[in-house]
């Protein structure tokens, strides 16, 4: 017989797994809990950290620059994560590698479309990676963008991109290439440039960032060869870590599993951003049984079928992009009618108000520094006074930064205005 999963018993899990409840120790507890931290918006990682252990935002610094027991790099669906350093190997192998030659093809195809490389444009990018690396090599230690291009000249190439439109114009290569070298394993975001709300940070070497790193050693299934610490993803162009694809697949279809489970399989297809045949792969060589999620199939871990009857009374506040709201593709059982409030027009959340395991509003921080929300639906006394402290709690945190949501959305510029 099917196991039958309530709508109740999935968001008592999800405040239980999701850590809504009760504060970890750190910020690796965090990032190992819910498998990898949104990094596309950088406050979304301290923000996401604190809403689930109350860090200060130096300790995010410190587990990913001093400790590094986490690292930033590209993973599903080409979306930037915060990681555990033990797990950036199996997410390299089962979804950077891809991301990576699709990347490549791209970016030789526009070159070639721009005349650049004299009708050898795959020959003409990979020189001047060579040279990027060689740049960075002379340097010592990190460098940004526009230091690098000084060591290589020709980052700066620019391709003309929907010439067409309003938003169109040329555009320097700098980006695409640093992305692409970083993303088959050969360059490593580091230090940041700027206040934790900053995007900008310093390439380094794997090799440089490894040994001047001092945190706990990787798990074995990164494949670790050097310095505990910092993980290899990837020492050689387009050719990865050298893990098994496949066993890597599984390994994060476990964890994902743990984390957001049960679940149908196509959130799992979605968040990780495989093709079908592979998340049926990945699921195959794993304990999974079938589940029935309020009469729609589901998938759990044959060994993790307990769970609470309902989601205990507890109130959070996440950022934009959060990883709970942004892990599982079919939503309605945690989010009911509110997306039209509280995502943008290309499917990226703004920040969420939860309480009891799933969402009831939304909240922002104005110019003067108040953090402010709106609940969308009543949750009784209890629970507004519930929220009401925790926007306390933010807005003393945050204290005098400010800080904008890199993708809007309409509740969040309502509460704004």
């Amino acid at each position: 017989m099917t196991l039958k999963v309530s709508v109740a018993e999935r968001r008592g899990r999800l405040v239980e797994r999701q850590l809504l409840g009760a504060p970890a120790a750190s910020v690796g507890e965090v990032t190992e809990s819910l498998v990898a931290l949104h990094a596309t918006d950088p406050v979304t990682v301290y923000l996401s950290a604190w809403a689930r252990s109350r860090c200060a935002a130096e300790q995010v610094d410190a587990a990913l620059y001093a400790e590094r027991s986490v690292v930033r790099m590209l993973g599903m669906r080409r979306t930037m994560f915060v990681v555990p350093a033990g797990l950036a190997g199996v997410v390299q192998a089962a979804c950077t590698d891809d991301v990576a030659r699709r990347l490549r093809r791209q970016l030789e195809k526009d070159l070639a479309g721009g005349g650049v490389g004299d009708g050898d444009a795959g020959g003409w990018l990979r020189a001047v990676e060579d040279g990027v690396l060689r740049a960075l090599a002379a340097r010592g230690g990190g460098a940004s963008g526009a230091e690098l291009a000084v060591g290589e000249p020709r980052l700066r190439t620019q391709l003309i991109y929907a010439p067409d439109k309003s938003y169109g114009g040329a555009q320097y290569i700098t980006s695409r290439v640093l992305t692409l070298i970083a993303a088959e394993g050969r360059m490593i975001r580091g230090h940041r440039r700027g206040g934790w709300s900053s995007g900008q940070f310093e390439w380094f070497l794997p090799e440089t960032w490894r040994q001047d790193g001092a945190g706990p050693a990787a798990s074995p299934a990164d494949g670790a060869d050097g310095p505990p610490g910092v993980p290899d993803i990837g020492q050689n162009a387009g050719r990865g870590t050298g893990l098994d694809a496949g066993a890597a697949r599984a390994e994060l279809a476990r964890r994902w599993l743990t984390a957001f489970g049960p679940a149908p399989a196509a959130d799992l297809q979605w968040w990780a951003g495989w093709t079908g045949t592979q998340t049926k792969a990945a699921l195959a060589a794993l304990p999974v049984t079938e589940v029935d999620l309020d009469g729609q199939a589901g998938i759990a871990l044959a060994d993790d079928l307990e769970f609470p009857a309902e989601a205990p009374a507890v109130a959070a506040l996440l950022p934009g992009l959060d990883p709970t709201p942004m892990g599982w593709q079919s939503r309605s059982w945690y989010l009911g009618p509110h997306t039209p409030l509280l995502f943008d027009r290309t499917g990226n959340i703004g920040p969420t108000v939860w309480w009891a395991g799933r969402v009831v509003g939304g909240w922002a921080q104005r110019a003067s520094g108040e953090v402010v929300g709106r609940l969308l639906e009543d949750i009784g006394a209890d629970g507004t006074a519930a929220v009401s402290a925790e926007t306390r709690k933010l807005e003393a945190w945050l204290g005098a930064a400010r800080i904008t949501p890199r993708f809007r959305t309409p509740l969040e510029r309502e509460l704004t205005a």
